[in-house]
């Protein structure tokens, strides 16, 4: 029980964590959108805006643990259908999508430390890491057809936030007092809404980078957030979609005290990665 509690701690670190960046990028899209010297960037521009605060570098240690944690929690619930999502195609996708999370989320938070400890910079306009990847899949074999794919899952996922947002259960995995539901429930549609838009930007922009086979044309969240201000009334867009980002951020808080979080066993998690591992490596041997 002690392990079990141990990984429901880590997950609501996690959560927290994931909801406080979240809160940075919003907040600061919102100072841009209203001309409050605000910027239009990503996680990691929100991250670096933090070195010129007071105590900025311990904040980021703290928020680096935190990304961490969620990493291996993202895993985790994958690996070990934590949340019971199942073998259907739809159940494996959104598990596979959170290994995929849980290996974004440890990026950023090696970033976060690095900034703490001095490893890395702030800087940039933030769409460096979507133009990196993207290179290095246009120059794998079928490369344009595999970033194409990575695209429209991208705005598979973003339509489905959208739908979330219009008529899901947003609070499906949240335990919390009834008379909170008329706060909690229209945080959890703003910020879904706004991923949603932010997901089909970036997915748009991926497709198009694939149809051209120039990875220069990739976007992160940063790139997709100043396409939103770029257009007519973009302050005005942008001012409605950073605060639906600092609406999920909120609800990431949300999530960290009331998510219903059924942590395995630490055991059954290891078999769990092992089993993952033994067929991984039995896949390559057949593709060998």
């Amino acid at each position: 029980m002690a392990k079990a509690n141990a990984l429901e701690t880590t997950a609501r670190v996690g959560y927290a964590a994931r909801g406080i960046v979240h809160m940075l990028v919003g907040g600061l899209a919102v100072l841009a959108a209203i001309g409050g010297g605000g910027e239009t960037g990503g996680s990691k521009n929100a991250l670096a805006s933090l070195l010129g605060e007071p105590f900025g570098k311990t904040l980021l240690a703290v928020i680096a643990l935190g990304l961490l944690a969620f990493s291996i929690w993202r895993e985790v619930e994958a690996l070990t259908d934590a949340d019971n999502r199942g073998t259907s195609g739809k159940g494996l996708a959104i598990r596979g999508a959170h290994v995929i999370s849980g290996v974004i989320y440890l990026g950023l938070a090696v970033y976060a430390a690095g900034l703490a400890f001095g490893w890395a910079t702030g800087g940039g306009q933030g769409d460096g890491g979507a133009q990196g990847w993207s290179a290095w899949l246009l120059a794998q074999p079928v490369g344009r057809w595999l970033l194409g794919l990575v695209g429209l899952g991208v705005i598979g996922g973003g339509l489905a936030f959208l739908g979330r947002a219009w008529k899901g259960d947003v609070t499906k995995h949240l335990h919390y007092l009834p008379h909170q539901r008329g706060w909690v429930v229209p945080l959890g549609r703003a910020g879904f809404a706004a991923r949603g838009v932010v997901f089909l930007i970036i997915g748009g922009f991926l497709i198009v980078a694939a149809w051209q086979a120039q990875s220069s044309e990739a976007r992160g969240l940063g790139g997709a957030l100043r396409t939103v201000q770029e257009q007519p009334y973009g302050w005005v867009l942008l001012g409605l979609v950073a605060a639906g980002l600092f609406a999920f951020g909120v609800f990431g808080l949300v999530q960290a005290v009331y998510r219903r979080i059924d942590a395995p066993d630490m055991d059954d998690a290891k078999d769990a990665a092992g089993d993952a591992k033994r067929a991984a490596e039995r896949g390559v041997r057949r593709m060998g």
